[in-house]
C-alpha cells in the first residue's frame, strides 16, 4: 500500500504535466493569434478613414484642375480596388501601395496650382490626411509587432510543435508607404 501512493504521484506527474504544458502553449498561441487579428482590425479602421477622405480631396483638387481627369480616375480606381481588397495583408498591401502611388500623383498635380495650395479646404483635408497617415503607420507598426511575436512563437521550440499540431499558420506583415510626403523643416545656418 505504501508503494502505490508514490507510484500514483509519479504517474500523475508523467501524465498530467505534459497535458498542462501543451494546454499552456496552445493558449499562448491562441492569445497571440487573437492579438494579430485585433491589431489588424485597427489597421483596417484607419485605412477606412483614409478611404473616406479621398473623395473629398479629389473633388477639391478637381475644382482647380479639372483637366487632370486621368489622375482623378487613377485615384478613384485605386481607391475602389483598395476598398474591395479583403485578402491577406500582403495582398492588401499591394492594393494600398497602388492607392498611395495614385495619391502622390494627385498631390503632384495640386503642387502646380498655388491657389489650391492656399485653399483652406485643401489645407484642412491635407492636414486630416497627414494625421490619418500617421495613425495608419502607428497601427501598422503595432500590427507588425504582434505578427512578429506570433510568428516567433509559431517557429520557436517547443511551441512550434504545438503550432504544427494545431495548424497555426504564419501571419503576414503589412508593409505600405505613406500617402503624404513630409518635408523636413528648413533650417537656416547663415549669419544671424
Amino acid at each position: 500500500m505504501e508503494f502505490i501512493i508514490p507510484v500514483l504521484v509519479v504517474l500523475g506527474i508523467v501524465v498530467v504535466l505534459p497535458i498542462v504544458v501543451v494546454a499552456l502553449m496552445y493558449n499562448h498561441l491562441v492569445s497571440l493569434r487573437n492579438r494579430v487579428t485585433e491589431s489588424w482590425s485597427n489597421v483596417d479602421t484607419e485605412l477606412k478613414r483614409r478611404y473616406d477622405l479621398i473623395p473629398n480631396l479629389v473633388e477639391t483638387v478637381k475644382g482647380y484642375a479639372a483637366h487632370e481627369r486621368a489622375v482623378f480616375e487613377r485615384v478613384v480606381e485605386a481607391r475602389a480596388r483598395a476598398v474591395a481588397s479583403n485578402g491577406r495583408p500582403a495582398e492588401q498591401a499591394a492594393d494600398e501601395n497602388q492607392l498611395v502611388g495614385s495619391m502622390k500623383s494627385l498631390f503632384a498635380v495640386a503642387e502646380r496650382y498655388p491657389d489650391l495650395q492656399a485653399s483652406r479646404n485643401f489645407l484642412a483635408l491635407q492636414e486630416e490626411l497627414t494625421d490619418t497617415e500617421d495613425r495608419i503607420q502607428a497601427a501598422r507598426r503595432f500590427y507588425n509587432g504582434n505578427v512578429r511575436d506570433y510568428n516567433n512563437s509559431c517557429q520557436s521550440v517547443p511551441t512550434n510543435l504545438i503550432a504544427g499540431m494545431f495548424n497555426f499558420q504564419k501571419a503576414d506583415f503589412f508593409e505600405i508607404e505613406s500617402a503624404v510626403m513630409r518635408q523636413a523643416p528648413k533650417v537656416g545656418l547663415g549669419p544671424a
